[in-house]
């Protein structure tokens, strides 16, 4: 019986308990007349029934399938001859990789080895005995919990204390999974930002003006010692978004402020769908419009009064990322001064006050920080957009603060850097992760300021 056939049995089985153990509790309380004898309602002891049958079988459940190939392979690799099992870890792996593909297949391989397919028939009936074992141990265990549950069922019981607290319990681990995947991915960044950081000082990478990753492989190899820096990096990175975030902001908050404050309700059920569109169009549809479209006129344009500017330039990728940021700040900005309650604008209105200066002097101080909020998304928006700036920006690490020279940002390096086959103990891959670590760093401070500004700025309003 396999994982998807025991979660129905299962879900059968909990429905089935929900409405015994709300029977049972009628029952108990001699009907519905006495309801009032019960400490919680009918339907808290049907679900606290239903949970002791349902949570204890299906944490086994996740345990058995978290560890069972694990278990199921070392214990086949332990029949193996021991000349086999002396072998080095990886010759090991890539046997038992052979082993599971021969396993999956479900019959004999010509070109494998006796041992091999002798070894992949144990597999098979291992999985098997294990499959069986599962259902068996987990359906057990869910019809205990079931009479566990119904010997619970009393006028005395407090059911729906019990229920919340799992209930909360839920929750608690579903927010803790988000914590803890969060510190996993900066511990595990970290660990590889360190390694990096053993073979190439600090100091060059922060503060080096020259970034060519291309290290050698061997040691016969010449030319491939590899440079570091990434100041062309960030520079790039802040180039390309300041660009981006001069077009989209004044945009995005100007026609929010139109949107919520001037337009119709006609104008309004027309233009916000409109303007939103362009939050689902693909980054790569955005590419192809800066290379073919923006690039070859802002070049045109150059070349008409003598400038000279680059098949691909920071103007053109900051130019489309900032039209691809519009509906980001248009969108929340407008979600925030439509959320200002109506009793302040009457109120500015009874002092005098004109429509813009309700606008400048009330409504913007109270949306300001949903407005940052706004502004941030769109700036961590731009830094960390890729596929733009590889079509439209191009991939040179130029350190130049010339909007129509080609440059290139962080994340665009990450990209190139684990592309293709690499190998993870070469200064070049572990590079990304270090990129990794000080762009998550410096986002990081850019929240905290953002925080700093809102808390300063905020208006308390009753």
């Amino acid at each position: 019986m396999n994982t998807t056939t025991i979660l129905l049995v299962l879900m059968v089985l909990a429905t089935f308990s929900y409405f015994l153990g709300r029977k049972r509790s009628l029952a108990v309380s001699n009907g519905n007349k006495g309801v009032n004898k019960l400490h919680s309602l009918p339907g808290y002891y049907g679900y606290l029934v239903a949970i002791w049958c349902v949570i204890p079988a299906l944490l086994v459940l996740l345990l058995w399938n978290a560890f069972n190939n694990t278990i199921i392979t070392h214990n086949v690799i332990a029949t193996l001859p021991a000349e086999v099992q002396q072998s080095s870890e990886a010759e090991v792996g890539l046997m038992m990789n052979r082993v599971r593909s021969i396993a999956e297949s479900g019959q004999a391989d010509d070109t494998a080895t006796p041992m091999q397919n002798a070894a992949a028939q144990q597999y098979i009936a291992m999985q098997t005995t294990s499959s069986i074992a599962k259902a068996v141990v987990v359906l057990a265990l869910a019809i205990i919990g079931f009479f566990i549950g119904w010997r619970y069922i009393a006028p005395h019981v407090r059911a729906r204390n019990k229920v919340e607290s799992v209930i909360r319990g839920v929750m608690i681990l579903c927010a803790s999974i988000a914590i803890l995947t969060t510190l996993g991915i900066v511990l595990s960044v970290l660990f590889e930002s360190m390694r990096f950081f053993n073979q190439v000082p600090i100091s060059e990478f922060l503060f080096g003006t020259r970034w060519s990753p291309q290290t050698a492989i061997r040691a016969d190899q010449v030319g491939g010692s590899g440079s570091f820096g990434t100041i062309p990096l960030f520079a790039g990175t802040m180039l390309i978004s300041f660009i981006a975030l001069i077009v989209a902001v004044p945009l995005g908050l100007m026609a929010a402020i139109y949107l919520s404050e001037y337009a119709s309700l006609r104008v309004r059920s027309f233009a916000k769908p409109a303007l939103e569109v362009l939050a689902g169009i693909p980054t790569v549809v955005y590419g192809f419009f800066a290379v073919l479209t923006i690039a070859p006129f802002i070049r045109g344009m150059g070349e008409a009064i003598g400038l000279s500017v680059a098949s691909e330039s920071a103007l053109a990728a900051g130019l489309v990322m900032g039209v691809m940021l519009i509906p980001f700040m248009s969108s929340l900005s407008d979600d925030v001064i439509n959320a200002v309650p109506q009793a302040m604008r009457d109120g500015s209105y009874g002092m005098g006050a004109t429509k813009s200066e309700t606008i400048k002097q009330v409504i913007i101080p109270a949306a300001l920080p949903g407005i940052v909020g706004a502004f941030l998304l769109a700036a961590s928006r731009a830094i960390g957009e890729t596929m733009i700036v590889v079509m439209a920006a191009g991939l040179s690490a130029n350190l130049t603060a010339n909007p129509l020279e080609a440059v290139t940002t962080v994340t665009v390096q990450i990209v190139t850097l684990l592309t293709g086959d690499q190998e993870f103990d070469s200064a070049k891959t572990l590079a990304a992760f270090a990129l990794g670590l000080t762009l998550f760093v410096l986002t990081l401070m850019l929240n905290i300021l953002a925080l700093h500004i809102v808390r300063k700025y905020r208006e308390q309003y009753e």
